[in-house]
C-alpha cells in the first residue's frame, strides 16, 4: 500500500480537517522487478549439459525502457518475457552484437550480398499474414521438426509476431516473381536493432538467406544511425551458432562488460 493520509476509524475524513488536493508527484520508489529461474532442462546446444534461464516479465509503460537496459545486460526477448542463460558452472552462451559502423564484410559475405541483388529488403509493421506463416511452417518442417515451434498454429505464430510489449518490426526479403523468401522479427532498441527470430525458404540452402538477413539487419541499423546489431548468443562449441563468427568485428558480453572477441 502506498504511503499517504490515513482516514479515521470509520473510513471517512474527520470533520476537523479540510480536504487536500491529491498529490500528483510521482512516488519516490518503483515497484521491484521480479526475476525467476526456470527448471533445469537438457541443453539444446551442448550435449550433456543442463540449461536454466533467468526470466522476467515485460509489462506496463516501463517495458521498453526496462528491455533496453536488459538488452545491454545480455537479455533476449520471447513474447512478453526477457531472458538470459543462468546455468550453474557454464558460461558457454556469450551475448554478441556487431558495432555496425566498423563492420567489414569478408569476401564471402560480399559474394552473398551480390547473390541477393534480385531481392528487395522491406521493413514492415509487425502484422502476421498467412504468407508469413506458410514460409515459417515450411522452414520449421525442414529445419526443426522436433522443436515445439514446429507445431505452432497460425494463432501461436500471430501471437509471437504481434503480441509484443516493445516496439518491433518485420524485416522481409522479397522477390518480384516469387514473393516472400525470408523474414526476421526485429526489436527496435535505443542503441540498435535486435534479431528475435528469423525464418526463410529452406529449399535453397546455397543462397544463405539467413546470412543475408543479418547483413540486411546491419544495413538497416546503419541507415537508422544506430550503433549496434544484436545477434543473441554465440556458443563456440555449437555448430548451430558458428555462422555468427563470420560477422566482424563482433563484441561479446563478459565479466568486464562488452569487449571485442578475438575470433
Amino acid at each position: 500500500m502506498t504511503e499517504g493520509t490515513m482516514p479515521d476509524s470509520n473510513g471517512s475524513p474527520t470533520p476537523q480537517t479540510r480536504a487536500r488536493p491529491i498529490d500528483s508527484t510521482p512516488p519516490l520508489f518503483a515497484p521491484p522487478q521480479h526475476f525467476y529461474r526456470t527448471a533445469a532442462l537438457p541443453c539444446p546446444y551442448v550435449a550433456g549439459r543442463i540449461e536454466r534461464k533467468l526470466i522476467t516479465e515485460l509489462t506496463g509503460q516501463e517495458a521498453t525502457g526496462l528491455y533496453n537496459a536488459l538488452s545491454r545486460a545480455g537479455f533476449r526477448r520471447s513474447h512478453h518475457l526477457a531472458y538470459r542463460p543462468a546455468c550453474a558452472g557454464c558460461a558457454a552462451c556469450v551475448p554478441v552484437r556487431i558495432p555496425v559502423a566498423d563492420f567489414a564484410p569478408s569476401r564471402s559475405l560480399r559474394r552473398i550480398e551480390r547473390l541477393h541483388r534480385d531481392l528487395a529488403v522491406r521493413i514492415a509493421e509487425p502484422r502476421a499474414t498467412l504468407e508469413h506463416y506458410r514460409l515459417f511452417a515450411r522452414y520449421q518442417r525442414s529445419r526443426h521438426t522436433e522443436s515445439d515451434m514446429a507445431s505452432m498454429t497460425f494463432g501461436d505464430f500471430r501471437a509471437m509476431v504481434e503480441d509484443s510489449p516493445v516496439p518491433c518490426r518485420l524485416l522481409e526479403l522479397r522477390h518480384e516473381g516469387r514473393g516472400l523468401l525470408g523474414t526476421c522479427l526485429i526489436d527496435l532498441l535505443d542503441d540498435g536493432l535486435s534479431a528475435v527470430y528469423s525464418f526463410f525458404d529452406p529449399e535453397e540452402p546455397r543462397r544463405s538467406f539467413g546470412t543475408f538477413l543479418i547483413m540486411a539487419l546491419i544495413a538497416e541499423a546503419q541507415r537508422r544511425a544506430l550503433p549496434y546489431a544484436y545477434l543473441g548468443y554465440w556458443i563456440a562449441e555449437s555448430p548451430k551458432m558458428a555462422y555468427k563468427a563470420r560477422f566482424r568485428p563482433l563484441e561479446g558480453l563478459g565479466s568486464e562488460g562488452w569487449r571485442r572477441l578475438a575470433l
